[in-house]
């Protein structure tokens, strides 16, 4: 089987005791992915070179450009050439570029930060009533770590999981922290997933562009052994969002809406 995440590369290797000496070592794959979307380029992203097809229908539905994979007329991926080629049963207007321009937007009365205008259009203030206990916390990173045999053996991917309070439903690996969310959206979208009662847990550090993917997905809880960003945090509070970070071990810091973490 074709093995899509990484490549043994020889390497000098150095240790104290040993010295040097040659080996082979398991590096990550960084793979760069042009989004042609009705014959035009859409953008590029480097990836890790799996799951494409979840990937691309996550991030045009994360960018806006479709709700459902319902919308899409025909998605082919060229791997050889580094293209996914889109099109779409309904033509986007002229001005979609427009959809990079970073804009000011507001959220019940209160400030949101500078963002990219079709995240004002596609981010949701969340309203899960979902709760988790501690227990439940640290067993769902723990499944999560149980399930990242790639960042094991490269040390260069980001690893996130959709869950349920007791397990891990899917999870995703990319050398990017927002290709993994969209992968896992990606997948959600093309099997039906239901979203209600979800918590996302994640390796990497939640910013902002992390917490809006997070948003725009549904889900009320991400946790995170990383840290977070003041703006990530700001955003969370303004949407609705139980945000925890470093959890690792037995314990994690709870940084917005901690009314969802509970005994």
């Amino acid at each position: 089987m074709k093995n899509n995440v990484s490549r043994a590369l020889p390497i000098v290797k150095y240790e104290q005791d040993s010295g040097f000496h040659k080996m082979e070592d398991a590096i990550a794959i960084e793979f760069p992915l042009t989004i042609q979307l009705d014959g035009e380029e859409f953008g590029t992203m480097l990836c890790t070179p799996s799951h494409m097809e979840e990937l691309v229908i996550g991030f045009l539905a994360s960018e806006g450009v479709i709700r459902l994979p319902s919308e899409i007329d025909s998605l082919s991926i060229d791997e050889g050439k580094g293209f996914a080629y889109v099109s779409l049963k309904r033509k986007l207007a002229s001005d979609y570029r427009s959809m990079s321009k970073r804009v000011i937007g507001s959220c019940c009365g209160k400030s949101r930060q500078f963002y990219f205008s079709n995240d004002v259009k596609t981010a949701k203030t969340i309203f899960s009533k979902t709760k988790i206990n501690p227990a439940q916390a640290f067993q769902l990173m723990k499944s999560l770590e149980d399930t990242s045999g790639h960042f094991q053996e490269t040390g260069g991917l980001h690893n996130g999981a959709l869950c349920t309070k007791e397990e891990v439903l899917v999870s995703r690996a990319d050398i990017g922290r927002h290709n993994v969310l969209d992968k896992i959206y990606g997948y959600c979208l093309k099997n039906g997933v239901s979203l209600r009662d979800k918590v996302i847990v994640f390796s990497g550090r939640v910013s902002s562009e992390v917490l809006l993917k997070v948003s725009k997905i549904g889900v009320g809880i991400i946790l995170s052994k990383s840290a977070p960003t003041t703006m990530g945090i700001q955003l969370a509070e303004d949407l609705g969002i139980t945000l925890v970070g470093f959890a690792r071990g037995k314990r994690f810091n709870i940084y917005s809406h901690p009314e969802r973490i509970g005994d």
